[in-house]
C-alpha cells in the first residue's frame, strides 16, 4: 500500500469534513474530530409546537429559545441612518424582541422574508434589555421546516425533537446541530467500532453505538433518545469500570513490605497512655488498617470522618504499627498551620514515646520530625537527616516533603491529610521515594466530589468514622445578605456579645490583600458553569444554563477587614488579630496564642484556619464572600467553632442571589451539619470532577452523561461486567474496541491516576 494510511472515520479532522471555517468555530468548544463532535451531546430538546418559557429568561443570559414569530417590522433609523428590523417572538404567553441593524434595508430583506408571522424557530443570543423590553440583537436562528432541502425533509424536521446543544455566542446550537447531521448521516456501523461487546448489549438490553448516537442527536421520539442515552451512560460506566478493574488487578500484583502488629510495641504503649477511650468506630477502623498493613499488597484506603471524629489518633496508631515493624511514616499536610498542629498534637499524644535519644525515654520511643518551607537551614538539615537515617519514625510536612532532596530510610506508610488540597501528581510523589510500594492512607473530613466519585467507582477501600465526638455543642448557620446593612450591623453586634461573654470569634476572608488574588481566593463562586454533558430530566426538558462566567466582585481582604472592625463601635476596644499564610511561623504561633488566650479574641484570617485549629472558646464565625468557597471548605471552617459545650453560630455573608448555584451551596450548609450529606449535595451541585485525571472540577469532564449518585445501579452493573471481562482477558486482546476506548478516553498517564487517590 502506498501513501498515507486512511484515518478511522471518528478520528477524521472536522476541517476535512466541514471546512476550515466551521471547524475553526467548533474548535473553540474543544471539538476537532468527528468523534469529538458526535460525543458533544444535546443539553436538552425542544418539541415541535412547544415553546420555551420566555418569562424565565434573565438579562445577560446566553440562550437558545424555541418560539413562534408574532410580528415583523422594518423601518429606517433617522438618527444614525440605515435600517432596523424588529421581530417579536412568543411562547403564547410572554414575548421577546429580535433586532437586526443594517446600512441598507435590502440587507435585512432576507430576515424579513424568513421571519414570517406564524413560523417557529430556534433563536440564540444574549438577552439584553432596551427600554424595558428584553431582546436578542442580531441573533442566530434556524427556522423549523424552512432550513431544509426538500418538502419531505421539512415535514420530517418539523415533527422531530429539536436538539439544543451546549453552545456559545460564536457557535450557536443550530450550527452545531447542522454539523452533527453532516458527519452523522453518512456514517455506517463499520465507521463506529462499538466499545461494548455484543453479548453485553444483549445481556443489558442496550442498542448499538450508532443507533445510540442517532437516538440522542436526531431522535425520532422520546423513546429513541432515552434508549440512546441509557446505552451511552452504560458505555461510560463500563469503560471506567474496566479501567479500574485492570488497575486493581495490577495493584494486587504489586508488593509492599508487610507491617504486622508487634506485641509490646508503640501501639500498645500509646493505647495505655491515651487520656480518653477509643470509640467503637475508631477500634473497628483500627482493625481494618492493621489488617491491611499486615499484608504485602499495598494498602489504598480512604479514612473519612466528620470534623472532630478522631481520624488523627486512628492514623497515628497505623503509623506506630509501621514503626514497630521497622518502617517510617510520612504525614503530608496542606498548610504550615496544619502541619504544626499535627506536630504538636502527635507529640502531645505520644509524650515520652516521641523522645527517642533523650534521657528517660522508653526504649521503644521514636522521634517526630517536622519539615516545612519556612524552616531555617539548620532545622531543615536536621529534619532531612532524621528522615534519611530513620531516626524519625514519623515525618510531618507540607509540600516541602515532596522536594527532590527528601529521602527516607524505609518509608512504609504515607498519610495524606485533607487530600483534596493536593493535586493527584503531588500526592503520588512520595510513593517514588522508596524501593517498595508504600501503603497509603488518605483522610478527609468531608469527601469532595472526586473522592465520592472514586469511592462509588470502587477504586478505594473506604473506612468511615460516623460517631459524633462527645462534648461538642450544636452549631447553627445563617446566611447574611451582603447588601442588608441592618443584618451586617447585627452580625458585628453578635461578635461583640460573644467576646463580652469571654468567647472567641473567627472572621474569614478570601484574600490577604485587596490588590491581588491570594490564598483562599479559590473563586468557586466565579467558576464558569460547565456546559458539557448536562443531564436531561425524564421528559427531556432542562432549563437553559448560563454559559458565561459570573462577573468578578471585589473580595474582602484580611488587612482591610481588620482595620474596619477596629473602627466599628460594636467592637470598640476589642483587640483584633490577623492570621494568614504570609506571616512568619513565629508570628502565626503568636497570633494563635493571643487568640486562644483571649488577648486578641477576634481573629481575622484566611482559610489557613480551615483545619487543625482547636480553640474550645471559639463560638462564632463570620465568613465574608462565603459564596466564593465550596461546601467542603465552608464545612471545614465551621468545624472550628462549637468545639466545647457552648453553642456556636456561623454567619455566611454573601451577595449570591436566590436560585443561583452559589446560593444553593450556602443553603445546603444551613440545612445540615452532616459532612457526609453535604458531600453528596456537593456532587449534585458541582458534579464529580474529572474522575479520569487530576482536574477537580470545571472545564471538560470525562463523564458526559453518567452521574455517580444518580446512576449507582448502572455503575454496579458495569462493575460486575467489567470484573468478568478482566478476569477472562486482562489484556483485552479479545475486545479491541473497548481497549481503544480506554486508551482514548483515559490516556495512559491519566489511567494511572485512577489508583493514586
Amino acid at each position: 500500500m502506498t501513501g498515507e494510511e486512511p484515518r478511522p472515520r471518528l478520528a477524521e479532522p472536522l476541517a476535512r469534513v466541514l471546512g476550515t471555517r466551521t471547524a475553526g468555530a467548533l474548535a473553540k468548544l474543544g471539538l476537532t474530530t468527528v468523534g469529538e463532535l458526535l460525543r458533544h451531546y444535546p443539553r436538552r430538546y425542544g418539541r415541535p409546537g412547544e415553546s420555551t418559557d420566555l418569562d424565565t429568561l434573565r438579562t445577560g443570559e446566553y440562550v437558545a429559545v424555541l418560539a413562534e414569530v408574532r410580528s415583523v417590522t422594518m423601518r429606517p433609523m433617522r438618527a444614525r441612518g440605515g435600517a432596523i428590523l424588529e421581530a417579536v417572538v412568543t411562547d403564547g404567553r410572554g414575548s421577546l424582541g429580535l433586532t437586526f441593524f443594517a446600512k441598507r434595508p435590502g440587507i435585512l430583506r432576507i430576515h424579513e422574508d424568513r421571519l414570517r408571522p406564524g413560523r417557529t424557530g430556534i433563536f440564540t443570543g444574549t438577552v439584553r434589555e432596551y427600554r424595558g423590553r428584553r431582546q436578542l440583537t442580531h441573533p442566530d436562528y434556524l427556522v423549523v421546516g424552512l432550513d431544509t432541502e426538500s418538502e419531505e425533509e421539512a415535514l420530517t424536521e418539523a415533527s422531530r425533537l429539536i436538539p439544543l446543544y451546549p453552545a456559545t455566542a460564536g457557535v450557536p446550537t443550530w450550527r452545531i446541530g447542522r454539523s452533527v447531521r453532516t458527519v452523522l448521516d453518512p456514517i455506517t456501523e463499520v465507521d463506529v467500532p462499538d466499545p461494548v461487546p455484543a453479548p453485553l448489549l444483549a445481556k443489558r438490553g442496550h442498542v448499538g453505538l450508532l443507533e445510540a448516537l442517532r437516538g440522542v442527536h436526531v431522535p425520532a421520539d422520546g423513546e429513541a433518545w432515552a434508549r440512546g442515552r441509557a446505552r451511552l451512560r452504560y458505555e461510560e460506566a463500563l469503560i471506567l469500570q474496566v479501567a479500574l478493574a485492570r488497575r486493581r488487578a495490577t495493584a494486587r500484583s504489586m508488593r509492599s513490605v508487610a507491617r504486622p502488629r508487634i506485641a509490646g510495641g508503640l501501639v500498645e504503649a500509646l493505647d495505655a497512655c491515651l487520656p480518653f477511650t477509643l470509640t467503637v468506630g475508631q477500634r473497628k477502623v483500627g482493625i481494618d488498617l492493621a489488617s491491611d498493613l499486615a499484608g504485602d499488597v499495598p494498602m489504598r484506603r480512604l479514612l473519612q470522618g466528620d470534623v472532630g471524629s478522631g481520624k488523627t489518633v486512628v492514623a497515628l496508631r497505623a503509623m506506630l504499627q509501621v514503626i514497630d515493624a521497622g518502617g517510617q511514616a510520612a504525614l503530608l499536610a496542606p498548610t504550615e498551620v496544619l502541619a504544626w498542629q499535627h506536630f504538636k498534637t502527635l507529640r502531645g499524644l505520644l509524650g515520652p514515646l516521641a523522645d527517642a535519644g533523650t534521657l528517660g525515654a522508653p526504649e521503644i520511643a521514636t522521634r517526630v520530625a517536622l519539615l516545612t518551607g519556612s524552616l531555617g537551614a539548620e532545622e531543615r538539615r536536621s529534619a532531612l537527616a532524621d528522615a534519611e537515617s530513620g531516626g524519625a519514625g514519623i515525618v510531618i510536612g507540607t509540600h516541602a516533603l515532596l522536594g527532590e532532596g527528601v529521602r527516607f530510610a524505609d518509608l512504609g506508610l504515607v498519610v495524606v491529610d485533607e487530600q483534596h488540597r493536593f493535586g493527584v501528581e503531588q500526592r503520588d510523589v512520595l510513593r517514588t521515594r522508596t524501593e517498595h510500594e508504600p501503603h497509603m492512607l488518605v483522610m478527609t473530613a468531608t469527601p469532595i466530589p472526586r473522592t465520592v466519585a472514586m469511592t462509588v467507582f470502587g477504586d478505594l477501600d473506604t473506612s468511615t468514622l460516623t460517631e459524633k465526638p462527645t462534648g461538642r455543642a450544636p452549631v447553627v448557620t445563617h446566611i447574611v445578605p451582603a447588601d442588608n446593612r441592618a443584618w451586617l450591623d447585627r452580625t458585628w453586634a453578635r461578635v461583640g456579645e460573644e467576646v463580652a461573654a469571654g468567647r472567641r470569634a473567627f472572621v474569614v476572608c478570601a484574600r490577604i490583600t485587596g490588590d491581588e488574588a491570594e490564598e483562599g481566593d479559590i473563586g468557586e463562586g466565579v467558576i464558569q458553569e460547565q456546559i458539557e454533558g448536562v443531564d436531561l430530566t425524564a421528559d427531556g426538558e432542562l432549563p437553559l444554563e448560563e454559559v458565561r462566567p459570573h462577573p468578578r466582585t471585589p473580595l474582602h481582604a484580611v488587612g482591610d477587614v481588620a482595620e474596619e472592625l477596629r473602627a466599628r463601635p460594636e467592637l470598640d476596644g476589642v483587640p483584633i488579630g490577623v492570621l494568614h499564610g504570609r506571616l512568619r511561623p513565629e508570628d502565626k504561633d503568636l497570633a494563635m496564642a493571643h487568640f486562644a488566650s483571649g488577648e486578641a479574641p477576634v481573629l481575622v484570617s484566611t482559610t489557613v484556619i480551615e483545619v487543625g485549629v482547636d480553640v474550645p472558646e471559639a463560638s462564632v464565625m463570620v465568613v465574608l464572600d462565603a459564596d466564593h468557597f465550596g461546601i467542603s471548605q465552608l464545612h471545614q471552617l465551621r468545624g472550628r467553632i462549637g468545639r466545647a459545650d457552648t453553642p456556636g453560630v456561623c454567619l455566611l455573608v454573601s451577595a449570591a442571589g436566590e436560585g443561583t448555584l452559589a446560593r444553593d451551596r450556602l443553603e445546603a450548609l444551613v440545612e445540615t451539619t452532616d459532612g457526609f450529606a453535604l458531600a453528596e449535595k456537593d456532587v449534585e451541585l458541582r458534579r464529580e470532577g474529572d474522575v479520569l485525571g487530576s482536574a477537580q472540577s470545571g472545564g471538560r469532564n470525562s463523564l458526559r452523561l453518567l452521574r455517580v449518585i444518580r446512576d449507582k445501579d448502572i455503575i454496579e452493573e458495569a462493575r460486575m461486567d467489567a470484573r468478568d471481562i478482566v478476569e477472562a482477558d486482562p489484556t483485552l486482546e479479545s475486545f479491541p474496541a473497548l481497549a481503544a476506548a480506554i486508551e482514548e478516553w483515559l490516556e495512559p498517564e491519566r489511567e494511572e491516576f485512577l489508583e493514586r487517590s
